[in-house]
């Protein structure tokens, strides 16, 4: 069973509040020259619950559309502290370049559940987090502080803390409290309320004067702006988008182009990431983005995302690893990924559950050290082989006709050089392919079949 979406949620009791969300906030004087990737905060579910883990978790990536989960997709930081677990974090790097990672203070989903503190997390680099401490917002305790994002205002000197909160209107507004160290927060003010229900606001400031603050209204993702970060003074103004029910919207700037991004998160089918795209944000409207170009870590959940510099993106990878397992998607059709079902090898919609049927080692060919063999993550023993042409994952038995039929050459992409094709060891006239998304060897020559055969590995 999926967790209940905080929408259905609020049609259910309109007075229970839902959640904001963390943002990028990428305008005048906030980006550094350096910066060359980016870092990804978030937490993880996934459709049976599985993968739920309420902790904080960190990717990286170089163009910020291809995501590298860190520490194996396990959690880099803990909270120990009120509901001892978190939702929906956020990335910021502060005026002295350090960084400040704040978070909603919710350990699964009991919407109810009343808080007026966020999670906080002071980090140098990335590497290590410390001073760890919950930060109180306001005082109105019938009522929430969610999905916290946090931003400089210059005119006033001081941090804004924006997070979605019911008040006295009793629907959700955009809250804004004010601090310089997170550590204490002054004058709670409502910042953004069009007169009905927002949540999961996201600002980016600065850009050709104008500042933009994104937020989810009934499962859709809308924007408003304003010429000054004044509370109260934005104004809706863009077409919504959405793909199913829609929420957490983060927007991100190309660190090479004019080209911006909005992310936002399903909850129906739960934690399916969607990208739109734009070449102007005045403009208010947004394409969808082909699933081809992006792909978001594993199991991942409303998500913050920050440009980082070369360096510190080395140094993370460093620090905590790439994955040891890797996930194929499929080319033409880029909502699925290569899993094992009932062992049988086929290619089927993320997200699901085993999530880890879809995690493979690529190890050196049983058959031949220079090419491939695809051994499971979850059931170590077994490795993909073809058996009457057809993919399915079976035990080893240490027989040279198995070594042979679990051996693969990676190749360019037969429909794109960019991604990978694989050629079966002992029938070379034979590509791993998909028919009717289950996986087979099959000769290649048109057009279809060549996409067909043709997979990113990724994470």
């Amino acid at each position: 069973m999926s967790n209940p979406s905080r929408r259905h949620f609020l049609g259910m009791a309109a007075t229970v509040p839902l959640a904001a969300t963390g943002a990028l906030t990428l305008g005048t004087g906030t980006a550094h020259a350096a910066d060359s990737a980016y870092a990804m905060v978030y937490f993880t579910e996934s459709n049976t619950m599985l993968e739920a883990d309420y902790n904080l978790h960190l990717a990286v990536s170089t163009d910020g559309l291809r995501w590298t989960p860190l520490n194996q997709n396990n959690p880099v930081a803990t909270p120990t502290l009120g509901a001892k677990g978190l939702r929906d974090p956020f990335l910021l790097r502060k005026q002295d370049g350090t960084f400040v990672v704040i978070a909603t203070d919710l350990s699964g989903t009991d919407w109810t559940r009343n808080s007026v503190h966020i999670h906080v997390w002071d980090s140098a680099d990335l590497r290590t987090f410390t001073g760890y401490r919950l930060l109180k917002l306001h005082d109105m305790t019938t009522t929430h502080s969610w999905a916290p994002e946090a931003f400089w205002d210059a005119s006033r000197g001081r941090y804004g803390i924006l997070y979605s909160s019911v008040n006295s209107s009793g629907h959700n507004v955009i809250m804004v409290s004010y601090t310089t160290d997170f550590r204490t927060t002054t004058s709670p003010q409502v910042f953004f309320d069009p007169g009905y229900d927002v949540i999961d606001g996201n600002l980016t400031i600065g850009v050709n004067g104008v500042n933009y603050l994104y937020f989810k209204r009934n499962g859709t993702l809308v924007g408003a702006r304003s010429t000054s970060l004044t509370p109260g003074s934005f104004t809706p103004f863009s077409t919504a988008v959405n793909h199913g029910g829609t929420e957490a919207p983060t927007v991100v700037k190309s660190l090479t182009s004019d080209t911006w991004y909005l992310w936002g998160d399903t909850y129906s089918p739960n934690g399916v990431f969607y990208v739109w795209r734009t070449s102007n944000l005045a403009s208010g409207t947004w394409t969808a983005l082909d699933q081809r170009l992006y792909t978001q870590p594993l199991n991942s959940k409303h998500c913050g995302i920050h440009p980082i510099t070369s360096t510190e993106y080395g140094n993370l990878i460093a620090q905590w690893g790439v994955p040891a397992w890797n996930r194929l998607k499929s080319y033409n059709h880029p909502a699925r990924y290569i899993r094992h079902s009932g062992f049988a090898g086929r290619i089927d919609a993320y997200p699901f559950d085993p999530f880890p049927d879809s995690q493979w080692k690529l190890v050196p060919g049983l058959a031949d050290s220079s090419g491939v063999s695809f051994q499971s993550v979850n059931y170590p023993a077994r490795y993909l082989r073809h058996y009457r042409y057809a993919l399915r994952l079976d035990e080893n038995d240490g027989t040279s006709t198995f070594a042979g039929d679990a051996t693969f050459y990676r190749t360019a992409g037969l429909a794109d050089a960019s991604w990978a094709s694989f050629r079966s060891y002992n029938n070379p006239t034979r590509y791993i392919r998909h028919y009717d998304y289950a996986l087979r060897i099959d000769p290649v020559s048109t057009t279809t079949e060549r996409q067909d055969a043709t997979f990113q590995v990724g994470y």
